[in-house]
């Protein structure tokens, strides 16, 4: 085992050059895929590294439960200044236990208060969903301009009087786009059908499920933190791409970005996926006026960027085969200690 048990706990930082690199040269996409795939797998065998350091740390409390021979010198021998490191990775792993659990029930909380607050409501219903995408829009009545996709199953709602839109029922599939009609009001016909399609890309990317998974990662290994940043950036360029995609006009959904960055106000659920209120506004509408991105994932678009993505990939497999070789080796220690 030796030293290589504590490599998980820095390999992060190899991550950390593609995570700007990819988030402005590779196709969104492809980058929230890429950063989400890495940093997930970082922030895993950065626990289970703190797992086994917790594992010879409990073993040498007075009073532990586990097994009289986990204590045994050959146990200790087994790990680099384990008389340290032990006891100090219970408290760490116990604060990232408590972090992603918190972070779990702030997502799954802020998820039931907005739906319960958009049928309380009796928010206006929408155009109905374009094909394949499973969603409806529902237009809340506020002087405060916002907007935001609502994952998850059915919810009610009444007709908000705008010409044209259906009244009744109850919207099912993926989820809900949820907009102010003070924003609705700022934004031209072409610039409000852009905004519908941004939304509607968040919810049929599964979008909140990666920007959850970096969240849970950086709270995992702070090394990861930039990971973070990066994947709430690129997952609002996809939104862009797809809406411009949608609508036919990359000019439309710049405009519609512009506007709604201008007037917005704070979403009022903090974590759910809001137009305009994620990544650095003025890059988003710098890229929605060039040329779309090419969707190829390789051969890459610089040579920095290939040379940050072997560092991380490099990183990505010397954390994943530490934590295997300090796993296995710490099983083979306490197997012998403890034989069944």
């Amino acid at each position: 085992m030796g030293v290589f048990v504590y490599l998980p706990l820095v390999l992060p930082l190899t991550a950390l050059p593609v995570a700007r690199l990819a988030a402005h040269h590779l196709h969104p996409r492809a980058a929230t895929r890429l950063l989400a795939v890495a940093g997930t797998t970082l922030a895993l065998c950065s626990t289970l590294c703190l797992a086994l350091l917790m594992v010879i740390g409990t073993a040498q409390l007075p009073g532990n439960p586990l097994p009289d021979g986990w204590s045994d010198p050959e146990v200790r021998a087994a790990l680099p200044y384990e008389d340290r490191t032990g006891p100090v990775a219970i408290g760490v792993l116990g604060a990232v236990v408590a972090g992603c659990a918190a972070t779990l029930v702030r997502h799954v909380r802020t998820r039931v208060a907005a739906a319960r607050a958009l049928g309380a409501a009796g928010a206006g219903r929408g155009p109905g969903p374009g094909p394949g995408s499973g969603s409806e829009v529902s237009v809340v009545e506020s002087p405060a301009p916002y907007a935001y996709a609502l994952p998850g199953g059915p919810v009610s709602g009444r007709m908000s009087g705008r010409t044209g839109w259906r009244r009744g029922g109850t919207a099912a599939g993926t989820g809900r786009v949820v907009v102010s009609s003070a924003l609705l009001d700022c934004l031209e016909p072409d610039e409000q059908q852009a905004l519908f399609a941004h939304e509607r890309a968040h919810l049929a990317g599964r979008h909140h499920r990666y920007l959850l998974l970096t969240q849970l990662a950086a709270r995992a290994n702070p090394f990861l933190v930039p990971l973070r940043t990066a994947v709430a950036y690129t997952t609002e360029r996809w939104a862009d791409e797809e809406a411009a995609r949608a609508v036919g006009s990359r000019h439309a959904v710049a405009r519609a970005v512009g506007k709604a960055a201008l007037v917005s106000a704070r979403s009022p659920f903090e974590g759910l996926a809001g137009f305009a209120a994620a990544g650095p506004v003025p890059l988003r509408v710098a890229a929605l006026l060039d040329p779309a991105p090419a969707a190829r994932f390789w051969p890459p678009a610089s040579a920095h960027l290939l040379l940050a993505g072997l560092t991380a990939t490099a990183g990505t497999a010397a954390s994943a085969l530490s934590s295997v070789n300090a796993t296995v080796a710490l099983v083979r220690v306490l197997h012998e200690a403890t034989p069944l």
